[in-house]
């Protein structure tokens, strides 16, 4: 039998409340570049469905190195040596960001974080160590976290999984470019780039043989998350929801 599918879009594309209206869910994209302030969070939260679910990328200053191109979108003022963040570091600065990510997901009643790292956080001994040891020490409360890695660790499952399982965290991927999650994982957390081009193609526009396969494919899973990450997303998640619709 299928299980649930939870159908939504990294960021809005609309209104909000056309979010609301038309789809199940929004990963919260503000939070991965400068997250809002906790009262602006709490007043979605509250405009929202109960059954609307927020899910929150966490602080690109967990994840990422210093960025000049990317902490130009900061609008606070940070304090601390820029090299200190990013990396899942467990440096004074890194724990803060992972507390203020913690703070909006509480904000938004979230269950689940998404941690991004890009390629340049690269497959190795060392960083799955340090993605362990990391989520070993930092609090999470009771949030669910989904590690979607760009780059290297795809080509090394293996290492992948163990270091995921080591840190319990839930593998996400874009599944249509098959980047499954492990077979003993209880849920999919499925990231959409695009088909073609590179690692992400943003501008794609998935075609109804591409959404027929991505029902296939999630529908094998107790409960998956199906979060469309393109520049046609908001269309696209409606197109898919309907096709699931249509099939019940």
């Amino acid at each position: 039998m299928p299980g649930s599918i939870v159908v939504g879009t990294c960021g809005f594309q609309r209104s909000r409340r056309r979010h609301y209206e038309a789809l199940d869910a929004v990963e919260v994209q503000q939070t991965f570049y400068d997250p809002p302030p906790a009262e602006t969070l709490k007043s979605w939260r509250a405009e929202a469905p109960e059954s609307f679910e927020f899910t929150v990328k966490a602080w690109m200053l967990v994840t990422h190195e210093y960025n000049r191109r990317l902490w130009s979108r900061l609008k606070r003022k940070i304090e601390g040596d820029p090299s200190r963040f990013g990396g899942f570091k467990l440096t004074r600065e890194v724990l803060w960001a992972w507390e203020v990510t913690l703070e909006s997901a509480r904000a938004l009643s979230a269950r689940i974080i998404v941690v991004q790292t890009p390629a340049s956080f690269g497959a190795s001994e060392e960083n799955a160590e340090r993605v362990a040891r990391f989520f070993s020490e930092a609090p999470r409360d009771s949030f669910i976290v989904a590690w979607e890695p760009r780059g290297s660790w795809w080509d090394k499952r293996d290492l992948l999984e163990r270091a995921a399982s080591k840190a319990d965290l839930v593998v996400a991927g874009d599944v249509l470019r098959g980047r499954l999650p492990p077979l003993g994982q209880d849920m999919l957390y499925a990231r959409l780039h695009g088909l073609g081009g590179g690692e992400v193609n943003y501008r794609y526009k998935y075609t109804d043989e591409d959404l027929e396969r991505l029902k296939e494919i999630v529908s094998g899973w107790p409960r998956s998350y199906v979060m469309f990450n393109n520049v046609y997303a908001f269309d696209d998640a409606v197109r898919f929801k309907s096709l699931l619709v249509g099939s019940g």
